[in-house]
C-alpha cells in the first residue's frame, strides 16, 4: 500500500467510527502491523488531523472535527 493510501484509509476508517479506535483496532482494519500503523497515526496527530483521548487504559484515536 502506498503511503498516501494508508493515510487516506486510516482517515476513512476513523470517519466511519467517530467514537474512536485504538491503534491496534485500526491496524487490524487496515491489515498492517500495529507498529507501522502507529507511525502513520502519530504523523496524523502531528498534523492535527487526528487526536488521542484516554478512556481508562485505552487511547482512542479520533478525527479532529473542523
Amino acid at each position: 500500500m502506498e503511503k498516501n493510501n494508508v493515510r487516506e484509509r486510516i482517515i476513512e476508517i476513523l470517519k466511519e467510527r467517530p467514537q474512536g479506535l485504538t491503534i491496534l483496532e485500526i491496524a487490524n482494519l487496515v491489515g498492517m502491523s500495529r507498529v507501522t500503523v502507529s507511525k502513520y497515526v502519530y504523523g496524523l496527530i502531528s498534523e492535527d488531523v487526528v487526536y488521542q483521548r484516554k478512556i481508562g487504559p485505552a487511547k482512542l484515536c479520533c478525527l479532529v472535527i473542523r
